[in-house]
């Protein structure tokens, strides 16, 4: 059976996230800046719809804002949306995988967990992709110790949230 509910809280979490990723073109936030504030709303997106919305729905928004991101030239190539999208990915699938353990383990290992996936992914991509050496460093600090940052107050704030929806 097909549930309404689960939908349209998919929708509007996708809609608020994707609102959240655009931020940093409505809102003048120095780039440095915006990593932190638009990349925590975005995980505490992600948990939220993976405790209110389910597993997959989740898994959708984990997919599409890496594709929003490229189009956003966020991402400088196609490739790197994978990566992003399964770092998204790894980080609701141990976050819930956790939860029953606590939500600050979860919010912790699910970020380590991404973070250490999207280091290691972009790693190994950098072996076979040539980039100017600038970007490549960018890159590579964007998914590094920024992801455990944005991780975790992406955690509290939706654990904070969750809370308050019913």
């Amino acid at each position: 059976m097909f549930d309404h509910k689960v939908l349209t809280r998919t929708a509007l979490l996708l809609a608020l996230t994707l609102l959240f990723q655009s931020l940093r073109f409505f809102i003048p936030i120095p780039p440095f800046m915006s990593t932190f504030i638009i990349g925590s709303l975005v995980n505490a997106s992600l948990l939220i719809a993976a405790e209110k919305a389910g597993l997959w729905p989740a898994f959708t928004i984990a997919a599409v804002t890496p594709v929003v991101a490229y189009f956003q030239q966020l991402l400088p190539l196609p490739v790197f949306i994978v990566p992003v999208a399964l770092g998204n990915a790894a980080y609701i699938g141990l976050f819930l995988a956790i939860l029953r353990w606590g939500r600050f383990p979860a919010i912790a290992l699910g970020t380590l967990g991404k973070t250490s996936f999207l280091y290691a992914a972009f790693t190994w991509l950098f072996t076979f992709i040539a980039m100017p050496p600038k970007l490549a460093a960018a890159l590579m600090l964007a998914m590094s110790w920024p992801q455990l940052v944005t991780g975790t107050v992406g955690g509290i704030l939706a654990s904070l949230v969750v809370k308050r929806i019913k």
